[in-house]
C-alpha cells in the first residue's frame, strides 16, 4: 500500500478502505507522508467526496489517533457548542459563560482560524496572559470550579484533525462536507461531551454556501453522533453578512462582552440565545422558552458577565488589556440608499489580508487589527455616513475592494432571516 495508489484511487472517485485511510493518516501522522502528498489527496477528497461510509471510518480513525479525555469527573450532564465557522462569529465567547451562569457545565475545546473564517482560540488569545493550553486535569477541575472553560484542542486529542486542520487552511481544502464532518465530530466525541449543538453557517461568508449542503453537513454530524450516543442538534443560521459588527480578533472579543452586557447587536444576540435556550433545554430537561428566559435574565442581572470574567482570571487572561489597534481609518458611503447585501467572504478574506486570520501555517496574527462596521443588511445609509472603521496600520489598504463589499439600493430591504433551521 502506497500514497499515490491511494490518491489516484481517490482522484478516480472510487471509494476508500478504512485501510487505505487509516494508512494515509498514520502515515502523514509519523511523518512518512509529506504535505504535498496529503495536500493532493485532500483535493481528491474535496473534489469528488466521500461516501457516509467512508467519513464514518475517518471520523473513528482520527478520534483512535490520540486520547479520549474521560469527563465523567465532572458533575451532572456536560454539554458542548461547536460552529462551522463564519465572519465575525464571536458566539462562543458570549455562549459558554451565558450557559454556565445557570450551574450547566459547559466543556469546550475550540480551534484556530480556518480559511477566511476565524477562530475562537486566535480571539480568547487577544487577551493579555489568556492561557488556551490547560491539561486535561486543569480543565476537568475549572469546569467543576466555575462551570465552564475554553481551551485549544490539545496534542493528545485528535492529533490527526490538529494536523489537517493547520494544512487544509493554507491549501484550499476547507470546503468539504466529509472533512467538516470528521473534524468537528472527531473533536466532539472525543472531548466527551454528552450533548452537542453545532451551529451550522450558511451562505456567502461560510463554508457551507447552500442550504442544501449544510443539511446534507448536519445530518452527516447527528449520524456520526448516534453512532457514538451522542445527542446532536444542528441549528442552521445565516452568513450571507458578518455576525454582529466586528471582526477581527481583540474587536470580536469586545463585541462580545457588550453582547453579555445586554448591548449586542441584534443578530448576535438572537444566536446566542437560540443556541443557549437548546443547551440549556436538554441540561436542565426543560422547554426552550423556559430556557431563554433564565438566559436573558443572566444577562439582564449581571451574571452571565461576572461568569465572562471569571472565566477570563481562571484561565491567567486580564480582561482590562485586550489587543486592539489604536490606528483606524473611517470609511465612507457615496451615496444615500438601504444595504442590500454585504460579501461576508470578502470581508473575511480583507481582514486576513492585514493580518486578522493566516495565510501559511506559519504566520502570527495580529490580534488588533480587522473591521467595524457601522450598518447591516436592511439599515438605512446617508452619503458621507460612515459605512465602517478599519483597526489597521497598513498604510495600502485598497478602499474600493472595501466600499465593493457593498450593495447599496434605492428601494427599501428586509432584513435577512438568521435562523434558517434546526435539524434534530
Amino acid at each position: 500500500m502506497n500514497i499515490i495508489d491511494i490518491i489516484v484511487k481517490k482522484k478516480n472517485k472510487q471509494e476508500l478502505t478504512y485501510e487505505e485511510i487509516k494508512f494515509s493518516i498514520d502515515n502523514y501522522l509519523n511523518g512518512n507522508i509529506k504535505d504535498y502528498q496529503m495536500s493532493s489527496l485532500l483535493m481528491a477528497i474535496v473534489i469528488n467526496g466521500m461516501t457516509e461510509e467512508e467519513t464514518i471510518n475517518l471520523t473513528k480513525i482520527m478520534i483512535d489517533s490520540g486520547e479520549v479525555i474521560d469527563l465523567s469527573q465532572i458533575n451532572g450532564k456536560v454539554v458542548d457548542k461547536h460552529s462551522t465557522g463564519g465572519v465575525g462569529d464571536k458566539t462562543t465567547l458570549v455562549l459558554v459563560p451565558l450557559v454556565a451562569s445557570l450551574g450547566i457545565k459547559v466543556a469546550k475545546m475550540s480551534g484556530r482560524g480556518l480559511g477566511h473564517t476565524g477562530g475562537t482560540i486566535d480571539k480568547l488569545e487577544s487577551i493579555e496572559g489568556f492561557n488556551v493550553t490547560l491539561t486535561d486535569e486543569q480543565f476537568i477541575e475549572q469546569v467543576n470550579k466555575i462551570g465552564c472553560a475554553i481551551i485549544s484542542q490539545t496534542k493528545n486529542i485528535v492529533p490527526a484533525d490538529k494536523k489537517l486542520y493547520a494544512l487544509r487552511d493554507v491549501t484550499g481544502t476547507t470546503e468539504s462536507i466529509p472533512l467538516i464532518a470528521s473534524s468537528i465530530m472527531s473533536k466532539k466525541i472525543a472531548s466527551g461531551a454528552n450533548y452537542i449543538v453545532i451551529d451550522v453557517k450558511v451562505g456567502n461568508g461560510a463554508l457551507m454556501k447552500n442550504i442544501e449542503d449544510a443539511k446534507t453537513l448536519a445530518n452527516l454530524m447527528i449520524k456520526i453522533g448516534n453512532a457514538y450516543n451522542r445527542k446532536v442538534v444542528c441549528v442552521l443560521s445565516n452568513m450571507e453578512e458578518p455576525l454582529g459588527k466586528n471582526i477581527g480578533n481583540g474587536l470580536e472579543v469586545q463585541e462580545a462582552i457588550e453582547t453579555l452586557k445586554g448591548n449586542g447587536p441584534e443578530d448576535l444576540t438572537e444566536l446566542v440565545l437560540t443556541l443557549g435556550s437548546i443547551m440549556t433545554s436538554l441540561s436542565l430537561n426543560i422547554t426552550e422558552q423556559e430556557a431563554r428566559d433564565l438566559l436573558k435574565e443572566n444577562i439582564k442581572n449581571g451574571k452571565a458577565l461576572e461568569k465572562f470574567k471569571e472565566l477570563v482570571i481562571s484561565q491567567n487572561g486580564n480582561i482590562e488589556n485586550i489587543n486592539i489597534e489604536e490606528n483606524k481609518i473611517s470609511i465612507k458611503s457615496t451615496k444615500d440608499g438601504f444595504i442590500k447585501k454585504i460579501d461576508a467572504y470578502k470581508l473575511g478574506e480583507i481582514a486576513r489580508l492585514i493580518g486578522a486570520g493566516r495565510l501559511n501555517k506559519e504566520d502570527e496574527i495580529d490580534y488588533g487589527v480587522g473591521l467595524v462596521l457601522n450598518k447591516k443588511v436592511g439599515d438605512l445609509l446617508f452619503e458621507n455616513e460612515e459605512l465602517l472603521k478599519i483597526y489597521s496600520n497598513n498604510k495600502n489598504i485598497e478602499i474600493k475592494k472595501i466600499t465593493d463589499c457593498f450593495e447599496i439600493v434605492e428601494e427599501k430591504i428586509e432584513k435577512p432571516k438568521l435562523i434558517i433551521e434546526i435539524i434534530k
